[in-house]
């Protein structure tokens, strides 16, 4: 059973939300809208992201920062996990790859949303620790594989949707080949601060169309030769 919380958390949460919509707004211009989907703001306000930190920062969970939680990486600020699911247009019938499970808070998202999420992590004691906190959570529609999120997943692909956590300098070629055509991927690409968040669309006919929307700052995707 997912653990139960207090009313502050819950108020927390929704003044997260807030700051959500109100950093939409700022960037507006960028992404070409307003304001985010219904149901990614929905699942924004009842995903638990204090369960998704390690302890000593579960005062810090609601504010719209980063976070760090080991083995040199972090928890995306709450804006960026809202914009990038946004951008994916998940449907309830989506199989969706995300590539960087952290301690799983973005995967509790997409399988709010999604029918089926398949996430990779390079870290085991990452991937070992996200299991076990979605578990507590109460999260059951996604699989777990410890290794180089670059390759993907190919024996569960094509997937609807591909979600990548950390910057590769250049868009993986396995990923894209386990696209399906109609699908997206949003994904951060380039070297530390020339990182562009980047929206990848491939048209059923095969053609990738490839859209850079802000500069970001996301950890390097850790690639094993």
């Amino acid at each position: 059973m997912p653990e139960a919380e207090g009313p502050t958390f819950a108020a927390l949460r929704l003044a997260m939300t807030e700051l959500i919509a109100a950093h939409t707004r700022m960037v507006s211009e960028h992404i070409q809208k307003e304001r985010l989907a219904d149901d990614v703001m929905a699942a924004m306000g009842k995903v638990p992201r204090h369960q998704f930190v390690p302890v000593e920062l579960q005062s810090y969970a609601y504010e719209d920062t980063p976070l760090p939680i080991g083995c040199g990486k972090t928890i995306s600020q709450p804006f960026m996990v809202a914009l990038m699911t946004d951008l994916l247009e998940i449907a309830k019938q989506d199989r969706v790859l995300e590539v960087g499970t952290g301690l799983g808070y973005q995967a509790a998202i997409l399988a709010e949303l999604a029918d089926q999420v398949f996430t990779i992590e390079i870290h085991e004691e990452l991937a070992r620790e996200a299991q076990q906190r979605l578990r507590q959570a109460g999260v059951n529609n996604i699989q777990f594989r410890v290794g180089d999120g670059s390759r993907g997943w190919p024996e569960n692909a094509p997937y609807d949707k591909i979600m990548v956590t950390a910057a590769p300098e250049r868009i993986p070629p396995a990923l894209l080949e386990q696209l399906k055509p109609g699908g997206k991927m949003v994904i951060p690409v380039g070297r530390g601060e020339e990182q562009k968040l980047t929206l990848v669309s491939m048209h059923p006919d095969g053609r990738v169309q490839t859209l850079e929307l802000l500069p970001v700052l996301f950890s390097p995707l850790t690639i094993s030769h």
